[in-house]
């Protein structure tokens, strides 16, 4: 039923229900197509974590909702368990850091299957691209490239920013990419999304290959029994830039090489420390 046939205190009212309501006794889909337009769905189709979220908008305005999905969903890697904690854990990131780069957590409903995450939508497009799209040049990921060097690191700069406040609470970063990273192209705007998998605080390697990819990853992501740690973010951080800016100054190429060095003991130490390299290194783009 759409907001013509609802009306307007009719759509005001599922707003405020979206928005107040702490808990339900219906499972998070029924929930969701109850009290929202549903524009746009993401799951099986077009991932494999097992969540489903939707884009979903009430009157005017647009929220994202990211749920754990079906506890019946036998097919991803993750346990319907796993998932719901990986919810509650992006929850408590949430409510600890407020950043502009980070879409507003609006609320958390309690369904049956799980919390609904429902948070403010963001416009944009998400930079990461399969392999095999991104020399495609209407990728999101070979536009982003193709900007103007100044662009990208200012982007990048709201990305760095975020994470020293990140570090400033304990988090660690953990399967950081650029599939975590959504570019308004119009706007100029970047936002960081999808960073459930963070850490409160150092941790141990206990799996071997860690979830993440490849391009942004440190070796010790691969180590079972390594340390986890603030310096691994600084890692993934140094390949961001590598990615984006690899064509850099000489500064750049040797910010690169000291946070992607392979021995975490001769990187930048924080990502504080990163953070000031490389205001060094863009001073047009970090005089703020």
């Amino acid at each position: 039923m759409d907001d013509l046939r609802r009306g307007p205190r009719a759509a005001r009212d599922e707003q405020v229900r979206l928005l107040t309501a702490t808990q339900t006794d219906l499972a998070s889909h029924v929930f969701v197509t109850e009290h929202a337009d549903v524009f746009v769905t993401f799951d099986a189709a077009t991932q494999d974590s097992g969540n489903v979220s939707y884009g979903a908008a009430v009157g005017e305005q647009r929220f994202f909702i990211k749920t754990a999905g079906s506890s019946h969903d036998a097919r991803p890697l993750l346990s319907h368990g796993d998932r719901v904690a990986l919810l509650r854990n992006a929850v408590r990131l949430a409510r600890s850091v407020l950043d502009a780069a980070l879409p507003a957590l609006r609320n958390v409903i309690e369904s049956t299957d799980g919390p609904l995450l429902v948070y403010d939508w963001v416009d944009g497009e998400l930079i990461g691209t399969p392999a095999s799209r991104r020399s495609d040049p209407t990728s999101a990921f070979a536009r982003f490239l193709a900007l103007d060097a100044r662009e990208r690191a200012a982007a990048l700069d709201v990305v760095f920013r975020l994470h020293v406040k990140l570090a400033e609470r304990g988090w660690i970063a953990s399967d950081f990419y650029d599939g975590s990273l959504i570019y308004d192209f119009a706007r100029r705007r970047v936002h960081v999304v999808d960073l459930d998998s963070y850490r409160d605080g150092p941790f141990t390697n206990e799996i071997g290959r860690m979830f993440g990819s490849s391009r942004f990853m440190a070796p010790e992501e691969y180590e079972r029994g390594a340390r986890i740690d603030e310096r691994t973010t600084v890692f993934t951080m140094g390949r961001t830039v590598e990615q984006f800016l690899p064509l850099g100054t000489e500064m750049i190429t040797s910010l690169i090489s000291r946070a992607c060095d392979p021995d975490p003991g001769r990187r930048f130490t924080s990502i504080a420390d990163l953070y000031d390299a490389w205001s060094a290194a863009t001073p047009s783009v970090t005089a703020h």
